[in-house]
């Protein structure tokens, strides 16, 4: 399955930028959108988690300066990131030499060498996107159903696989697999078995305001390092850690983040929920549905847009407030499987706290309904379509 939203933002960034990194995690499909750019266009392919390809770029400015004429394709460019020198040498003699076309596109399954190593070499030269899982309107596209995606998450294989029970199989071999393999790579020193248990404490307590010293004395480690997993975790891209957002120095607010398990299929494959009844009969339903929308909402966004969650200590909460860049336009967006289960005060005087200019009720149901002047009730794939709307205007 590809990501035609994503396919058309690499097709438009390989137009205006000589480097463009395709950044996301394990399985969501970046490869398969590198093979298929491959196809359709002049370009070397090289897969540097493979000893033969990395022994290609022994000599990496002389294998550039021989392929001036072809895109060329960097997958698992952390595995060398001593290459990023010589991108950037490539790059700035290409300019000398009047050589305008896209030189390079770099894959990475985290954020962490990659971000690292880019801005310190490539400033200037590069543009990252970020490939996110399968989300509500590439679904619709293909036909497939809101609680399978829901259900299974957003990855390819999980959400195509032939049943549920070998979707499950499939998530749970993704998980024991970045724990024993992915995280090692890129933190050593780092007890997987640690790192598998978090990963299964946050996902029961999906979408909560993290408290780290709780989480320490479970993991028998200190809150500094739990602040660090996460981290971890986060630009790995399978944790989400949202930030409280403040407008008034003389409220009482929460001050920690909320941190999301990103996929909904992991999420519950972490749990071990196998089916959608499961599902239904856990605590961690309304929870989960929450993460659910976050994500595909923040799929949409434009570029730039800041999101945070709201909540003060006299109750007043949105659980998803987005900040719209160069418009100075702020909508509250409170997620609920039922509109009638809302919290109308605190929400109420949450969305005039933070001066929203839209308000939304997203929930699991398809009609539109108009609450109030400024409030409307919507499903997941109507909100996300309006982001798409306002995102069109930049």
């Amino acid at each position: 399955m590809i990501n035609r939203l994503a396919s058309k933002s690499l097709a438009q960034s390989l137009n205006n930028r000589p480097c463009v990194a395709l950044l996301g995690p394990r399985q969501v499909g970046k490869t398969t959108l590198a093979h298929q750019l491959v196809q359709q266009t002049k370009a070397i392919y090289l897969d540097l988690e493979n000893p033969r390809d990395r022994k290609i770029l022994e000599d990496p400015d002389h294998f550039f300066q021989s392929h001036r004429d072809s895109l060329v394709v960097l997958d698992e460019i952390h595995q060398t990131p001593e290459i990023f020198s010589q991108l950037r040498g490539e790059i700035d003699q290409a300019r000398l030499q009047g050589i305008r076309k896209n030189l390079f596109l770099i894959l990475g399954s985290a954020s962490i060498d990659i971000l690292r190593q880019t801005s310190e070499s490539l400033a200037g030269r590069i543009t990252y996107i970020q490939l996110e899982p399968v989300n509500v309107i590439e679904a619709q596209i293909s036909q497939i159903e809101f609680t399978r995606l829901w259900l299974r998450g957003g990855f390819p294989d999980s959400l195509l696989a032939s049943s549920d029970a070998q979707s499950f199989e499939w998530r749970l071999d993704f998980i024991r697999t970045y724990v024993e393999r992915d995280v090692r790579i890129f933190s050593a020193r780092t007890p997987f078995s640690l790192i598998e248990q978090l990963w299964t404490m946050l996902a029961h307590a999906q979408g909560s305001v993290v408290n780290y010293t709780s989480l320490a004395k479970s993991l028998g480690v200190s809150a500094p390092t739990v602040r660090s997993y996460i981290e971890l975790l986060e630009k790995l891209f399978l944790l989400r850690t949202l930030r409280p957002f403040h407008t008034n120095l003389k409220k009482q607010y929460v001050k920690s983040p909320k941190v999301y398990v990103r996929d909904s299929g992991l999420t519950h494959a972490l749990l071990r929920l196998q089916t959608d009844l499961q599902i239904y009969g856990h605590p961690v339903v309304g929870h989960s549905w929450e993460g659910f929308v976050i994500e595909n909402v923040l799929s949409v966004v434009p570029y730039g847009t800041q999101s945070f969650f709201y909540r003060t200590a006299k109750g007043a909460e949105v659980d998803l407030v987005l900040q719209f860049p160069g418009l100075q336009e702020t909508w509250a967006i409170e997620i609920k499987r039922n509109i009638a289960s809302r919290n109308k005060k605190g929400f109420l005087i949450a969305k005039e706290d933070i001066q929203a200019n839209r308000c939304f009720i997203v929930n699991t149901g398809t009609d539109r309904i108009s609450l109030s002047p400024e409030t409307e009730a919507i499903g997941l794939l109507e909100m996300c379509q309006e982001v798409i709307k306002l995102a069109k205007r930049y």
